[in-house]
């Protein structure tokens, strides 16, 4: 290897690059030369960085100014400016107009209309002025709105705003929200057909929304409301009305997560040369890595039937990077491990007395229709958990008591006593299970439901705010029927060692202004897919009768 040039002065040091220089390839020498000079401005900005923050001032270092070709800086310029967030509509911003039940369903609705803007008008303020007093959750949520525009609309010391130029919606942390908002301040030429009534709230702010649309032909002007009827006469109007869908975790309840996944026919071939299997605690776990592990989800039930194989039914314990690790499961069908002494009757109730046996879940949604053993099943687990394993010290059953028909009125007694009729499907279940022991004779029987009776407490949910619940199992029945709201409010009370489980029918529900995609159930199932805690199962078959399985299918 040939050596270094010398130094041309004395006490001069060799830089680095005249080594790499010569023991680089001939074909990399260029590149070494070119690099010097960036190597040598990037030592004197280290030096000058070192003296800044040693507090001494570094002399200025000439530096030779460099041409840069068009390709590098074409190649720098998209890292020096980030790239900007792109609307999710091409078309010119909108002009939503809210009506007063939009506000009054979701306070945060002034927030999620993206980059378009708002129009309230004063009869919307007015309505909620008139239903901030009280104490349930419409009036709460007025006063959320109440707050959420007086922080809008005062504008620094001056507490003034130009009503022209509109309030942007970000300017109290909201970021997600690129319009403006518009009150209405002036009195607009209202033109509505001879049979409306002027005087009727609904139909005043119909009026507004055709005055806008008269007022600015070239925007778009969209009525928002969840009132079935003024949207009807709106269209019947020739205006654009929409119902307000932010509140809806999914568009279409056949998307909800299942929680089960068949595998495919081809399930060995694909996935069995690069399979790792080993044993452990008397259950066997898969390692597979392959097409199908993008799919899967944590505590996801997978599962094989081929005819003339044996069966394979699994649930995923670990996903890292692009492999997954499949479980067996513990097979309740079989009657040596009956739960409280119910075993499972079909594949879905296998996988989900896996779930409510597991200690390691800590919440358990289950949905499906009546007769599915929802309740029976949890109240088993919860049972077998409480009295033999000591694993939790009492059951805690509470539910939405909204009534199917007309309301009977008030009911007398204390808390529990009043949660007593609400609680029929709970005495309905506790009965199959004391009659699944005939052992203990009469008297043992009598002593056990005693006994089973002290340990479930039965709790209102409108006491629940403030609440902790310790090392107890909870059980929410008809959870269809929850807000989302609601929901979090619950799910939030459980302490170190509790467990949670919702049960619900989707296609059940009777609080007015739920459906299927914005109810709490869906919002809660749709949340927590996929954390390694929890755990969901859609119950496919009905097991309470034949009478009630042909009824849930043709009725």
């Amino acid at each position: 290897m040939p050596l270094p040039k010398p130094p041309a002065t004395r006490a001069a040091i060799l830089p680095a690059t005249a080594y790499e220089t010569q023991a680089a390839p001939k074909l990399a020498r260029h590149r070494a030369q070119a690099g010097a000079t960036s190597a040598d401005d990037e030592s004197a900005r280290l030096a000058l960085r070192n003296d800044s923050a040693n507090g001494v001032a570094a002399p200025p270092t000439p530096v030779k100014a460099k041409a840069t070709t068009p390709a590098l800086a074409a190649r720098k310029a998209p890292a020096a400016e980030p790239k900007p967030r792109k609307p999710r509509s091409t078309g010119p911003a909108k002009l939503f107009v809210l009506d007063t039940n939009v506000l009054m369903h979701d306070p945060m609705s002034l927030f999620r209309f993206e980059e378009h803007d708002i129009y309230l008008p004063m009869i919307t303020l007015e309505e909620l002025d008139g239903h901030k007093k009280g104490m349930s959750e419409v009036s709460r949520n007025v006063r959320q709105v109440s707050r959420e525009l007086d922080a809008l609309a005062t504008d620094g010391q001056s507490g003034k705003f130009d009503p022209a130029e509109g309030i942007t919606l970000a300017k109290t942390g909201h970021r997600e929200a690129g319009g403006k908002l518009f009150f209405q301040t002036t009195l607009l030429d209202v033109k509505l057909p001879a049979g409306l009534p002027q005087g009727k709230a609904d139909n005043q702010i119909l009026g507004v929304v055709q005055s806008l649309r008269e007022q600015f032909p070239s925007r778009e002007v969209v009525l928002v409301s969840k009132d079935i009827n003024m949207r009807v006469k709106a269209r019947a109007l020739g205006l654009a009305a929409e119902d307000y869908f932010n509140d809806k975790t999914l568009e279409d309840g056949d998307l909800l997560y299942t929680g089960v996944l068949p595998l495919p026919a081809d399930f060995w071939e694909r996935h069995g040369k690069t399979m790792e299997s080993w044993s452990q605690g008397g259950h066997t776990y898969y390692r597979i890595s392959g097409p199908l592990v993008p799919a899967l989800m944590v505590n996801q039930f997978v599962y094989l039937e081929s005819p003339g194989e044996a069966p394979l039914f699994a649930r995923v314990t670990e996903i890292t990077g692009k492999t997954a690790v499949l479980k067996t499961l513990r097979d309740y069908t079989h009657g040596k491990n009956a739960v409280w002494g119910v075993t499972a009757r079909n594949r879905e109730q296998n996988f989900a007395l896996n779930l409510l046996m597991d200690p390691d879940c800590d919440f358990i949604t289950l949905t499906g229709t009546a007769g599915t053993g929802k309740t029976l099943m949890t109240l088993a687990a919860g049972l077998s958990q409480v009295m033999e394993d000591r694993r939790y010290t009492e059951i805690i059953v509470t539910r939405v008591t909204v009534p199917v028909g007309e309301d009977i009125g008030f009911l007398p007694g204390n808390e529990e006593e009043k949660m007593g009729p609400w609680m029929g499907a709970l005495d309905d279940n506790l009965e199959v299970l004391a009659k699944s022991d005939n052992s203990a004779g009469e008297w043992g029987r009598a002593a056990t439901n005693d006994l089973v009776r002290s340990k479930i407490k039965i709790k209102s949910l409108n006491f629940m705010r403030g609440r902790t619940f310790l090392n107890k199992f909870v059980i929410i029945d008809e959870a269809q029927n929850l807000t989302p709201k609601q929901m979090k409010t619950l799910i939030t009370r459980a302490g170190p060692g509790t467990k949670i489980v919702c049960l619900g029918n989707l296609a059940q529900i009777d609080t007015p202004y739920l459906t299927e995609g914005s109810s709490g159930l869906t919002f809660a199932v749709d949340r927590f897919k996929g954390w390694p805690h929890s755990g969901h199962i859609t119950l496919a078959r009905g097991e309470r009768s034949r009478l009630a399985d042909y009824a849930s299918d043709v009725l």
